[in-house]
């Protein structure tokens, strides 16, 4: 999975499979989910980014029963 924001833009992009998207939805304003060939989801992108996330520059990674920063 990679997770990336750009500041400039102010989107935030979760990759979670490396694969050509195919189709993509808004499922409500500024979400989008991106779909693969086989139908599943490739990645999710967030326009507007500042006005959702607390702090879009810097997240934690969470495994249940352990966590790490990034």
């Amino acid at each position: 999975m990679k997770v990336i924001y750009d500041p400039d833009t102010d989107i935030l992009n979760m990759t979670l499979r490396e694969m050509p998207i195919e189709e993509s939805d808004e499922i409500i304003e500024g979400l989008i989910i991106d779909y693969g060939k086989d139908n599943k989801i490739v990645s999710i992108e967030m326009l507007d980014a500042s006005d959702n996330v607390t702090e879009p520059q810097s997240f934690l990674y969470e495994i249940k029963g352990r966590t790490a920063t990034a």
